[in-house]
């Protein structure tokens, strides 16, 4: 039962650690270079983004952990829908050095496209293993829907920043 318990923390806290990661390496490109850029008025505030990933690592890392546990841990069952689960993640992670990092805006896009089909794949393959998980993503997928419309805004917004280069 503690082991258990080692795994739900392990899983929970997970998708934390390239989130963290992914802001430390970038911090400095958003008062320097994304704060200048074209935004919509409907951008949120710059403190509520850390507030939201905190919230929505916390239930993608609890509910990745649901399902591995209802799969039995590492087992042929469960090679596909936690396969989608890290892939996703991957991209997740991968979206911020190729926003803040490289500044390459086509780049980003093509990733949180990308990171949208692998998410709402997640959903669907989870929501027949466990419900509870598959629900615990649906904020999640709210807001990459919102962060994919946002993305897509500023790409077409601000069409100097396309190639990726810095000013």
């Amino acid at each position: 039962r503690g082991r258990m318990w080692a795994y739900a923390v392990g899983f929970t806290v997970l998708p934390h650690v390239g989130g963290f990661l992914g802001w430390f390496l970038n911090r400095k490109e958003i008062p320097e270079w994304y704060e200048k850029l074209k935004k919509p008025s409907w951008c949120p505030p710059r403190q509520m983004f850390p507030v939201a990933w905190t919230v929505l690592y916390t239930g993608m890392g609890y509910a990745s952990y649901l399902v591995w546990n209802d799969l039995g841990g590492c087992s042929s069952k469960a090679i596909v829908p936690m396969g989608l689960y890290g892939a996703q993640l991957a991209l997740n992670w991968a979206w911020p050095p190729f926003f803040f990092g490289a500044r390459n805006l086509n780049m980003a896009l093509a990733d949180i496209l990308s990171l949208d089909a692998l998410a709402i794949g997640t959903v669907c393959s989870w929501y027949r293993i466990n419900r509870a998980a598959a629900l615990l993503l649906l904020p999640y997928l709210g807001w990459l829907a919102m962060a994919t419309c946002l993305t897509i805004r500023i790409w077409r917004d601000n069409p100097a920043q396309k190639p990726g280069k810095r000013e």
